[in-house]
């Protein structure tokens, strides 16, 4: 079973920067299109940034869109999502999910972290 491990989230100020971790136990990140995803209190998880792993092809929301970028480093089974001015509206907990490639199908999900922006 492919698990996923997410880390480096934590509380940062407003404008600050965050990097996070989804660390594969198997290399599926040059395979499946690796997703980050994110939900606040109250609030439906919505999609953050897909990196797509046979045609390295990336896409990102709106909100995100010129701030986070996602990048991999295969050698280490590892999607990285860079968060730059932050803003207090990116306070969710940041989900890792693996998808296969270009489906919604999503059959592995990390356990989340959290990232707290305060103003």
């Amino acid at each position: 079973q492919v698990q996923l491990v997410e880390s480096g989230g934590g509380l940062v100020q407003a404008g600050g920067s965050l990097r996070l971790s989804c660390t594969a136990s198997e290399g599926i990140v040059s395979t499946y299109d690796m997703t980050w995803f994110r939900q606040a209190p109250g609030k439906e998880r919505e999609f953050v940034a897909v990196f797509r792993g046979p045609t390295l092809r990336t896409k990102y929301s709106s909100s995100v869109k010129g701030r986070f970028t996602i990048y991999r480093v295969s050698a280490k089974n590892t999607v990285y999502l860079r968060m730059n001015y932050l803003n207090v509206e990116d306070t969710a907990v940041y989900y890792c999910a693996a998808a296969v490639h270009m489906t919604t199908t999503y059959p592995y999900w990390g356990q989340g972290t959290q990232v707290t922006v305060s103003p």
